[in-house]
């Protein structure tokens, strides 16, 4: 099926299969090929570990690859079992943009997946908006209806009541802009949805300003109209900016190797010619709750949320965290979160953290499951990276990985995913949902054609069977 403008949507096509694409990786020689289905090693052979979802349905891929390019997809689960989604697209001024970079794309699936019919397109100017960004929708369902949340410039919402046939007009939440959003998982709790995205609170860093990001929580009843901004609550704003002592300067962050490279305000350094590292900052918060009563940060008035975010610090493993306390009177108030000896915590052990990763919880397996991005080379010298290597050492964007944890903390490995063919084939910035007993999710993704590792050309639909296997 052919989308306006040039779109191809595939209807249950692999675009390559996962033999194919172990060899073009890497990961397995010709003659191990003959291998591929065998489940253990025999004798005192050993094999590489294999991809737990290689294969995929192209959702979208961009009819020119040099300057059309794909971003941002968001998956959810409809209560009758539809999957939606949602994936934007970019690109330039004239030529594709007039016809098909107007919008961000919205697709439904009745098959878990194996094909998916395009229904929507969410506008990218709503009136006389100021635009940031393209829109990048994160999908959710609340209530009986389903929601598509994204920002220009302020946020705006609209909402499904018949799975994602058709939409609202969009409904303007906010006034006083600088918001910042790449759909991320939502939470769950106390008969209301949470979801968390950024704000920029100052105007001073030149380039990409995740220092001067606050992470803001929003909580809204799902029994509620959520097109009116009247049923959402917002928490305190904490801008990373007012953390650390001298952060503009020399951030006193002494023994634990960080920032990696200098990063003074506004503009931060180049560790090689052409590749920025941009002042230390945080985004893409995950929602996250403590249930386990013997953990040192759970709350047994269930008024506590725990906000994980992409570090970046130019290293790797590291997430960025802060918690949200609800009050008495229905307010949220943002803050370091602590530990035993008294000292204030804002990184935590994270594979995977330097780059946007999703969390989900799991009651049958009581564990936290993260998808995020493998980095292999984050110590190479940043002026001896390939040329096709995208920025910083650890901007890695290839390998896309699977860990379950009890606690957010100690994590298991899972398994590796899936692998794009080359370093500009990026499989990162994936969204993830359960549905039944596999694990669905949607990559930015890229083929040999791709622009760049963060330049995707194709969104790509990946399931994990029967996923809890993977515990042990």
């Amino acid at each position: 099926m052919v989308l306006n403008g040039g779109w191809q949507l595939f209807l249950g096509s692999c675009r390559v299969s996962a033999a194919t694409a172990l060899l073009l990786a890497g990961i397995m020689t010709p003659g191990s090929q003959a291998q591929e289905t065998a489940s253990h090693p025999t004798g005192n052979q050993t094999q590489p570990i294999r991809p737990l979802a290689q294969d995929y349905v192209a959702l979208l891929e961009s009819p020119s690859p040099a300057n059309v390019f794909c971003y941002s997809p968001s998956l959810a689960r409809c209560p009758n079992g539809r999957l939606v989604a949602a994936a934007t697209i970019s690109g330039p001024s004239k030529g594709y943009w007039d016809v098909a970079i107007g919008a961000a794309k919205v697709f439904v699936s009745d098959d878990h997946g194996k094909t998916w019919v395009h229904k929507h397109d969410l506008p990218r100017r709503v009136g006389g908006a100021k635009i940031q960004s393209e829109p990048r929708p994160r999908l959710f369902v609340a209530g009986q209806s389903l929601y598509a949340h994204f920002v220009l410039g302020d946020m705006w919402i609209v909402r499904s009541d018949d799975w994602g046939e058709t939409w609202t007009d969009p409904v303007k939440l906010t006034e006083k802009g600088g918001w910042h959003q790449t759909p991320c998982q939502v939470h769950y709790a106390n008969g209301c949805v949470y979801l968390a995205l950024e704000r920029r609170v100052t105007e001073n860093v030149h380039g990409w300003p995740v220092g001067e990001f606050a992470e803001v929580l929003m909580r809204g009843p799902v029994d509620a109209d959520l097109t009116r901004p009247e049923n959402w609550t917002f928490a305190s704003e904490l801008s990373f900016r007012d953390l650390i002592a001298n952060v503009e300067t020399d951030p006193e962050i002494d023994f634990f190797g960080l920032p990696f490279f200098p990063v003074p305000y506004p503009f931060g350094s180049d560790p090689a010619p052409g590749r920025r590292c941009y002042p230390m900052g945080w985004l893409e918060a995950n929602v996250v709750q403590i249930v386990n009563p013997d953990h040192y940060w759970y709350d047994p008035k269930g008024k506590t949320f725990h906000l994980w975010m992409r570090a970046h610090t130019g290293n790797t493993g590291y997430a960025a965290v802060v918690k949200v306390v609800e009050n008495d009177d229905g307010s949220m108030t943002t803050m370091l979160e602590t530990v035993p000896s008294g000292k204030k915590c804002l990184f935590v052990p994270c594979p995977g953290g330097q780059m946007k990763f999703e969390v989900t919880y799991d009651e049958k397996t009581q564990r936290y499951w993260l998808l995020s991005t493998q980095a292999t080379d984050s110590m190479t010298r940043a002026k001896r990276l390939p040329a096709d290597r995208f920025q910083l050492p650890n901007n890695e964007r290839r390998r896309l990985q699977l860990h379950f944890s009890k606690n957010m903390i100690d994590w298991c490995f899972a398994g590796l995913v899936a692998v794009g063919p080359t370093e500009r084939s990026s499989r990162n910035y994936a969204s993830m949902l359960i549905d039944g007993d596999d694990l669905h999710f949607l990559s930015r993704s890229g083929d040999e054609r791709a622009m760049s590792a963060h330049d995707a050309d194709v969104i790509t639909f990946h399931t994990i069977k029967n996923f809890r296997k993977l515990v042990y």
